[in-house]
């Protein structure tokens, strides 16, 4: 029993003493002897890591511009995104996209769907402008048939007053 009570003694010792020290194996944190691991950081090919991914597009470039009630007027954020958006659609020519067009419930059917044409529109045009060519972006107007948020609040309604790049194409690599 003396010698069970040693044993288990000693190893919890050494586990501890094991890490009390981070940076044992040196400052750039490698276990190879000071050899970097060469898929350590690496881009996950479809990942919102990878800058060619319609992922990358979404979470980091931004998929969406917001609008003012009854406008279609880009804001200054919204030209921010869609220049990101741009420049992503420049460099990743086999891509194309669809402009979506939305409206909050407040106002009919047809007024929502005009309204959610000329968020769409706004935003390809700004697009456009900034050298995207136009046959790679077609818009569609969803007026208020399809919120993000559903609730009679200015909260829920500025989420759903937006004009979404969907991204197609692609997958031709």
């Amino acid at each position: 029993m003396k010698m069970k009570s040693t044993i288990l003694m000693l190893c919890a010792a050494l586990s501890v003493a094991a890490c009390t020290n981070p940076n044992r194996f040196g400052a750039d944190d490698t276990a190879n002897g000071g050899v970097s691991d060469p898929l350590a950081g690496s881009i996950v090919p479809g990942s919102a890591s990878d800058p060619a991914s319609p992922a990358y597009f979404q979470q980091t470039v931004g998929d969406r511009v917001l609008f003012l009630v009854d406008q279609s007027t880009l804001s200054p954020e919204g030209r921010a995104t869609l220049d990101g958006q741009a420049v992503w659609l420049l460099q990743n020519a086999d891509y194309t996209a669809v402009i979506e067009g939305h409206a909050d419930e407040q106002g009919t059917r047809e007024y929502n769907l005009a309204l959610g044409a000329r968020r769409a529109d706004a935003a390809r045009a700004y697009l456009v402008s900034q050298g995207v060519q136009a046959g790679r972006l077609q818009v569609v107007s969803y007026g208020k048939e399809r919120p993000i948020e559903v609730c009679s609040e200015e909260a829920c309604y500025a989420k759903n007053r937006r004009a979404v790049t969907v991204l197609a194409g692609g997958l031709t690599s």
